[in-house]
């Protein structure tokens, strides 16, 4: 495997060391969880984008309800 040398602030140094999983894990393992969480492999269906859209249509509109109301209508079924 090729290596680089990087430069990073002491600050963000030591936020990579509290994301470490035990002591030992090398700063290469903690970026590559972080990328593989970061990346999406798996980008939405254009289904998905559509039913966001009317979602948001539906809150911006107000066609909305609270978990008080959904569990009220829910009881009384």
């Amino acid at each position: 495997m090729a290596s680089t040398t990087i430069k990073i602030d002491t600050e963000l140094k030591d936020r990579l060391n509290t994301l470490k999983i035990h002591p030992r894990e090398s700063y290469n393992d903690v970026i590559e969880r972080l990328v593989a969480i970061a990346v999406d492999e798996e980008p939405l269906s254009q289904e998905t984008i559509r039913d966001i859209e009317r979602s948001l249509e539906d809150l911006k509109a107000g066609r909305v309800y609270t978990l008080d109301e959904v569990m009220a209508e829910l009881k009384e079924e």
